[in-house]
């Protein structure tokens, strides 16, 4: 736990194949920046290659940077967004994740909060099944998972995504529906309640 007075940040760790996530992970940032003092850090899984040698750049042409160890240990909680893939979250972030066993040996996040956010390309395209295949690596870590609660009235309201697992979002078939009002609301209202929360535990 970080003490109070201490630089306190949220990772936002996605992975955007394209463009869908990243939004989102923005409107969370947004949501986490007004809770105060508490700031986003956002951080993206470089593509998994097919073959054996590395293609990706070390450093990404554009966004996000590339996750590190110490962004884990430096934050106090933690928003992890994924597309879709077949029910499933996507390899990249599966391929980071595999590689924390070093965190995990460490408890290096346990006792953090944690929430988790998806984009699909149909309304029924595994937006709930991504968003708990995601949680569970989480759990493995020790982290405090949080969902949407129905005390949002979006989360009742709502024809697009948005799911009490996590934030949701509905890209269409070209990935470029932009984000409903509601959708919007929830991933904002996901991350002002994460970092609410992280705000509390690390005191």
């Amino acid at each position: 736990m970080q003490k109070t007075g201490a630089t306190r940040e949220i990772l936002v760790l996605y992975y955007s194949h394209h463009g869908s996530v990243r939004d989102l992970a923005r409107h969370i940032a947004r949501g986490i920046e007004q809770a105060p003092g508490i700031s986003a850090r956002l951080r993206t899984v470089p593509r998994v290659s097919t073959v054996c040698e590395a293609t990706e750049a070390a450093i990404p042409d554009d966004g996000a940077p590339y996750v590190e160890a110490r962004d884990l240990e430096e934050c106090i909680g933690l928003a992890m967004g994924s597309p879709t893939r077949f029910g499933n979250m996507a390899a990249p972030l599966k391929y980071f994740l595999d590689s924390t066993s070093g965190a995990w040996l460490k408890g290096t996040l346990a006792g953090k909060p944690a929430a988790v956010f998806t984009s699909t390309t149909t309304m029924h395209g595994g937006q709930e099944s991504t968003l708990l295949s995601m949680m569970l690596p989480l759990l493995h870590h020790g982290m405090l998972i949080l969902g949407i609660p129905y005390t949002e009235a979006a989360l009742s309201t709502t024809r697009d995504g948005g799911t009490p697992y996590g934030a949701s979002h509905v890209s269409g078939n070209d990935g470029a529906t932009l984000a409903s009002e509601h959708e919007r609301l929830l991933a904002v209202a996901l991350g002002r309640r994460l970092a609410e929360t992280a705000a509390k535990l690390a005191r």
